[in-house]
C-alpha cells in the first residue's frame, strides 16, 4: 500500500508540473488557461461555493468542481501540446 501511495504522490507532482508547463505554453488557448487557473485557484483559496463544514456536500463540491474544470481545460488543449508538456515534465524528473 505504501508503494501505491508513493506512486500516486509522484504522479500528482508530475501532473502539477504538466499544468504549469501548459499554462506557460503560448500555444495553449486562453480559455483553457483560464479554466486551469480557476481550478487551481478554487482548490487553493480558503472559500468555497459550499462551505466545507457542511458534512459530505462541503467536500463533494471540491471533488467535482476542480476535476471538472481541469477536464474541460484539457478538452480545449490540442493533444500535441499536452504530450509535449508531459514529455518535458518527465525530463525534469
Amino acid at each position: 500500500m505504501f508503494k501505491k501511495l508513493k506512486r500516486i504522490s509522484k504522479d500528482f507532482k508530475n501532473e502539477l508540473k504538466v499544468y504549469k508547463l501548459v499554462l506557460q505554453d503560448s500555444r495553449t488557448p486562453k480559455t483553457a488557461k483560464f479554466l486551469l487557473k480557476a481550478a487551481i485557484g478554487y482548490a487553493v483559496l480558503p472559500f468555497d461555493i459550499i462551505p466545507d463544514f457542511i458534512p459530505i456536500i462541503g467536500h463533494l463540491d471540491d471533488m467535482i468542481i476542480v476535476p471538472g474544470l481541469i477536464f474541460l481545460a484539457y478538452r480545449l488543449i490540442p493533444k500535441e501540446i499536452i504530450e509535449d508538456c508531459r514529455k518535458r515534465a518527465k525530463e525534469k524528473l
